[in-house]
């Protein structure tokens, strides 16, 4: 996907806004799931056959996650080093999302299904992210 599809998807070709948006995106998703997690651990764990202790763990750090993506959101220039932070930490998740159905989980049908479902959404704020990163970089080594 270009930058100008990205763009499209971002309905900006403002390369600041654009990432804020996607980062502001990343947050909400991310919230509603850590919320999720933690009210819902005991449903959600037995619909996706997932150990209801891991989940409120998952949701506290998801809602943590997502606060601190949603700060970053909030800034008129998001600084960059915590921004390819946290494309880092969203392609690391949707990496050991796979390694964790491959390795450890036995997940219901639900949950085989969820896992990586999330951890695809996740890696794609992550190239959002990544594009969006870039073409801001890349606007202001013109401007300057």
């Amino acid at each position: 996907m270009s930058a100008t599809q990205f763009a499209a998807l971002a309905r900006t070709t403002e390369p600041q806004t654009m990432l804020r948006r996607f980062l502001a995106l990343d947050a909400a998703v991310t919230g509603v799931n850590g919320v999720a997690y933690l009210a819902a651990s005991g449903p959600l764990g037995l619909l996706l056959d997932i150990d209801s202790g891991l989940l409120p763990a998952l949701g506290l750090v998801l809602t943590v996650y997502a606060a601190g993506v949603a700060w970053l959101s909030s800034r008129r220039q998001p600084p960059v080093l915590p921004v390819r932070a946290v494309i880092e930490i969203n392609l690391a998740w949707a990496v050991l999302s796979f390694v964790a159905l491959a390795v450890w989980l036995s997940p219901s049908t639900a949950g085989a299904v969820w896992i990586p479902l999330q951890a695809l959404v996740v890696a794609g704020f992550a190239l959002a992210q990544h594009v969006a990163l870039r073409a801001l970089t890349a606007d202001q080594d013109i401007s300057d």
